[in-house]
C-alpha cells in the first residue's frame, strides 16, 4: 500500500468523479483509476462501485475513507514538525470539514493579511475527531457546532449561519422565493455523515422533528460538499446547506423558514495552555463576527 493511493482514493471519494479527481491529482485518468484498482487488490475489497452513469463508496469504502484521512493526516503533521524545527513562526493545525471551512473562510483570510507570521494547516476533521486531536495535540483548533465537548475544551461561537435546501433545477421547490420546513416532509434528505458530524445530524434531525416530522434520510452517503451537490443535481437527493457553503453547478439554494434555521459555528481549542496563534485567531474571529453581525439575534433556531 503506497501513500499516493491514499490520496488518490481519498480524492476520488471526494470528487465521486475520475476525470475530476485525475485533474486535481495532475494525472492521467487511467493511472488514478489503476492506482485505486491496486488498493482494492491489496486490501481485498471493493471501495468503490462504478459504473456508466456515476460512482460511489461501498460501505467499506466509507469506512477507509475516515482512516485514510486521518493516515494522511498524521503524515502531513509528522512532515510538518520535521520542517518546522527549524522554524521559529507559530503553527496553527485546524480540524474542519467543507461547511466549517466556509463559514471560517473570511476569518482565516484576514488572519493571513494581518498575520503572516502565522503558518496554518488545515486538517480534515468533524467535531468528534477535533475533540480528540485538541485533547492529544495533534490539533490547535477547530471549527463546528459545539453543542457536547468536553469540559476541558473552550468554545465561542462566531456565526449563525442560514440554512437553505439545495436542490435540483426543476425541482417543486427550485422556484420558491422561500421554503417552510414543513415542506421538507418526505424529501430525499442527504444528511451528513452520522460517524463523523453527529452533531450536524442532531440538528437537522431537531428542525424537522420542530415542524412535525422526522426527515427522510437519503440512503446513500458522500465525502465532500462537492460530491452531495453533483447527487442533489442529478435529482437523487435534496440537501440542507449553510449560506456560507452553497456550492456552483446545476442547483438552486432556497432559504428556509418557518422557522427560520441558522447554524451555529463556533471555534474550539484547548482551555488551557492556550497558543498565542489560537488567541490571535479567536480575536479575529470575534472582531470580524462583530463587524458583519454574524451573530444576529432574530434567528428562530440556533444551538
Amino acid at each position: 500500500m503506497e501513500l499516493r493511493q491514499l490520496r488518490y482514493f481519498v480524492t476520488l471519494a471526494e470528487e465521486l468523479h475520475f476525470g475530476r479527481a485525475a485533474a486535481r491529482e495532475h494525472i492521467v485518468q487511467s493511472a488514478l483509476s489503476h492506482q485505486v484498482q491496486r488498493l482494492e487488490r491489496t486490501l481485498g475489497v471493493v471501495l468503490v462501485v462504478r459504473n456508466t452513469r456515476h460512482i460511489e463508496l461501498t460501505e467499506a469504502g466509507a469506512r477507509f475513507l475516515s482512516e485514510a484521512r486521518q493516515i494522511l493526516s498524521q503524515v502531513e503533521r509528522a512532515t510538518a514538525v520535521a520542517l518546522g524545527a527549524a522554524d521559529t513562526g507559530p503553527v496553527l493545525r485546524i480540524g474542519v470539514l467543507d461547511e466549517g471551512y466556509e463559514a471560517v473562510r473570511p476569518v482565516l483570510h484576514q488572519l493571513f493579511t494581518r498575520h503572516p507570521e502565522v503558518e496554518v494547516h488545515l486538517v480534515h476533521a468533524g467535531v468528534p475527531e477535533q475533540c480528540r486531536g485538541l485533547l492529544d495535540g495533534s490539533l490547535d483548533a477547530g471549527v463546528g457546532r459545539a453543542s457536547a465537548v468536553p469540559p476541558e475544551i473552550a468554545t465561542e461561537l462566531f456565526r449563525l449561519d442560514p440554512l437553505g435546501i439545495l436542490v435540483a433545477d426543476g425541482h417543486r421547490l427550485a422556484g420558491r422565493a422561500a421554503v417552510p420546513v414543513s415542506l421538507l416532509a418526505g424529501e430525499p434528505l442527504l444528511l451528513p455523515d452520522e460517524r463523523q458530524a453527529p452533531e450536524s445530524v442532531r440538528f437537522l434531525t431537531e428542525l424537522c422533528r420542530s415542524s412535525g416530522f422526522f426527515p427522510n434520510r437519503f440512503r446513500g452517503s458522500v465525502q465532500g460538499l462537492r460530491a452531495g451537490a453533483d447527487l442533489v443535481a442529478r435529482g437523487c437527493c435534496s440537501m440542507v446547506v449553510p449560506e456560507s457553503a452553497v456550492p456552483a453547478g446545476d442547483v438552486r439554494w432556497r432559504p428556509l423558514v418557518q422557522p427560520t434555521p441558522r447554524y451555529p459555528w463556533s471555534l474550539l481549542w484547548r482551555a488551557h495552555d492556550v497558543p498565542d496563534a489560537v488567541s490571535t485567531l479567536v480575536a479575529t474571529a470575534r472582531c470580524l463576527s462583530r463587524r458583519e453581525s454574524w451573530r444576529a439575534a432574530d434567528v428562530d433556531l440556533a444551538g
